[in-house]
């Protein structure tokens, strides 16, 4: 099964790191953002990828192009420019990248690979957000439903602290709550082939927007709640809670191996 992950946005929000590489290769414990994302699904069995990709994708292809060298040790000979690998990387992925457009919506971004996603069911993320989903929980409750898709429902912490109050008295207070009653995308997709109907205005498609709605609309569009560990790394300040968590040791989601 093929996993989607959108790589292409600005980042805008983050710039102080995008100016210099998409937001997707920031990176979290030394490693890109991205490559721990791709672990969590490989944990789980899950090692087909496609990127989506667009603003600075050269910087995404260099890398993936560049990997094995990058993570094993070789001998150059120069006289004949002839490489011997001393060791192998254990990782055993297949890394499909695809440019699909520089200024692409996510949706359009998906329509530009649906000719690489119609054999079945695929995956698809974004390629800012670390979660410890169990992916096959979220696979069966997708083949049960039988409906077109699934969106991950999420509700991450409170950013600040929240209080009641009775008149000017403070009844309760609890330092960064859960985010109130209500559920948010936290990404973390399954689609059928036949979800891709609802996609209908090309590079300008928002996934959020018309083909979510319209699937909603249709009663194609079911939510798998998880209630675990989510965050997405919108802004430096998130990237600086996910490298603490790194450091820490007790990082929530699947921990990239030796590679």
């Amino acid at each position: 099964m093929k996993v989607v992950i959108l790589c292409g946005g600005y980042g805008t929000r983050i710039s102080e790191e995008t100016h210099v590489k998409p937001k997707p290769m920031i990176e979290i414990g030394q490693k890109p953002i991205l490559l721990h994302i791709m672990q969590h699904y490989a944990s789980y069995g899950f090692k087909d990828f496609v990127l989506a990709l667009g603003y600075k994708s050269e910087y995404v292809k260099e890398y993936f192009l560049n990997f094995y060298s990058l993570n094993c040790d070789f001998t150059v000979r120069l006289g004949s420019g002839k490489v011997d690998y001393l060791n192998t990387t254990k990782l055993d992925w297949n890394v499909t990248l695809v440019d699909t457009g520089l200024d692409t919506l996510t949706g359009g971004r998906l329509l530009r690979l649906q000719k690489h996603l119609m054999d079945g069911p695929f995956m698809v993320t974004y390629g800012d957000g670390l979660c410890d989903i169990n992916l096959q929980k979220l696979m069966s409750f997708h083949k049960e439903h039988r409906r077109m898709a699934t969106v991950t429902a999420v509700r991450p912490a409170a950013r600040f602290g929240g209080m009641e109050l009775k008149g000017s008295a403070v009844k309760s207070f609890q330092e960064k709550p859960q985010g109130g009653e209500g559920w948010i995308n936290g990404g973390f997709f399954v689609m059928e082939p036949s979800a891709f109907q609802f996609f209908d205005r090309g590079d300008d498609t928002i996934l959020e927007r018309s083909p979510m709605e319209g699937l909603t609309a249709a009663g194609e569009l079911m939510a798998y709640q998880h209630t675990g560990f989510w965050q997405c790394m919108d802004t430096l300040r998130d990237k600086n809670l996910l490298e603490d968590l790194w450091k820490s040791g007790k990082a929530p989601w699947t921990q990239i191996d030796s590679i």
